[in-house]
């Protein structure tokens, strides 16, 4: 993976930087690096498109935010905002404003932008995380404000065209031997001015609501997995499409099963006569408690696959096992027939040693014998 330059590193400017002058410091760039003024030269066409990168980022007070405090990492995924720009022209497209009149007339008038995403958070029990469900979601989104119709100006009045730039929304100002067309900055590019603003949305001709949507969740979704509703989002600007509306999975803690990715694990205690001669136990399942057999012999610790009783693939690639981890329980109190049996059971075992207990026994006794004391006194001795 190529490592990317400090955005602010590439537009040369620190990073309590404003908005004015970081647009400034990518004019200059756009300027030395555009394309019509070094035709053929790779380098000068990769600047370029790394100049437009770090401003785009920028110039945006959201992304600039989530740069800010996750560096290259925190653009990635859904709502990153960020264009590809594997081509000039991608470019002119984005920020047609600021190449308007200049290097042969390349302007295409305001940028048209795609709504911003918005998202909400998915409560999950294992079980519908594991079967699939559909959901009702509530978020927040601007919509058409019903006051104004979208206008932003006070019912009974209309908005007026700009007096700075003619109602054009776009100004030309001399760079040089360049001329460069950039956006109006007293009507942000919209050519129209609101003397009175509509009291509702306060001239944004947009107002916040709630939304309620239904969401389809897959079966085998983890945490932190995204379920987007496509078009759900903010509406887009100068007739851009809307945004998305992304629901990021929470899955709430199961009582006694615990996941990894596909698997599933629990815990289930059993005593020693139950490991020695072998039961049947009640297992907890995502379908409920199952009966599960014990063979006779199992050892503390050892554990039990169950094929296919843990979390499908969300892509449908098969279907996960649950792993029953056997805790063997040791009474802390004793009814005393209890007692006299472990007893009994105890001098039985003494009586018929496996070979390894004895060989441990019998080394243990044979360490502690006065000739093998002695012997090991006299070679500390000698090694002194």
């Amino acid at each position: 993976m190529v490592d990317q330059r400090c955005y602010y590193e590439v537009l040369g400017v620190e990073r309590r930087a404003t908005t004015v002058e970081i647009t400034a410091a990518y004019r200059k760039l756009a300027i030395r690096y555009h394309p019509d003024k070094n035709p053929g030269d790779e380098e000068a066409a990769t600047r370029f498109k790394e100049a437009a990168r770090a401003f785009e980022v920028l110039s945006d007070e959201s992304l600039r935010g989530r740069y800010d405090r996750f560096g290259h990492a925190g653009l990635q995924g859904g709502g990153g905002g960020q264009h590809d720009f594997n081509d000039i022209s991608d470019i002119f497209e984005a920020f047609g404003d600021l190449f308007g009149g200049a290097f042969g007339g390349r302007g295409r008038g305001p940028r048209v932008r795609k709504g911003r995403d918005v998202f909400c958070a998915v409560s999950l029990s294992l079980l519908e995380a594991a079967k699939g469900v559909t959901k009702t979601v509530q978020f927040s989104r601007h919509e058409e404000c019903d006051t104004c119709s979208g206008s932003g100006a006070k019912p009974g009045t209309t908005p007026e065209a700009c007096e700075y730039c003619g109602g054009k929304g776009q100004v030309l100002q001399s760079a040089g031997v360049f001329r460069l067309q950039t956006t109006c900055p007293s009507c942000r590019g919209a050519g129209k001015m609101i003397r009175d603003k509509c009291p509702t949305c306060h001239g944004q001709g947009l107002a916040e609501v709630a939304v309620e949507r239904r969401v389809t969740i897959p079966a085998g979704v983890d945490n932190d997995v995204r379920v987007r509703l496509a078009g759900e989002g903010e509406p887009g600007g100068n007739g851009g499409p809307p945004g998305d509306c992304y629901c990021v999975i929470e899955i709430e803690e199961h009582p006694f099963l615990q996941r990894d990715e596909h698997q599933l694990h629990c815990e289930v205690p059993v005593t020693f006569s139950q490991c020695a001669l072998g039961t049947t136990v009640e297992a907890p399942t995502l379908e409920g408690a199952k009966p599960l057999q014990i063979p006779r012999g199992t050892q503390p610790g050892d554990v039990i696959r169950v094929r296919g009783l843990g979390m499908p693939d969300v892509r449908g690639r098969g279907v996960g096992d649950l792993h029953v981890h056997v805790h063997v329980e040791v009474p802390k109190k004793l009814t005393p027939r209890a007692e006299e049996l472990l007893r009994e059971l105890a001098e039985e075992e003494q009586a018929e040693v496996s070979p390894k207990r004895s060989s441990f026994f019998e080394r243990l006794a044979e360490y502690f014998t006065p000739e093998h004391a002695e012997t090991s006194t006299k070679a500390d001795s000698s090694a002194d």
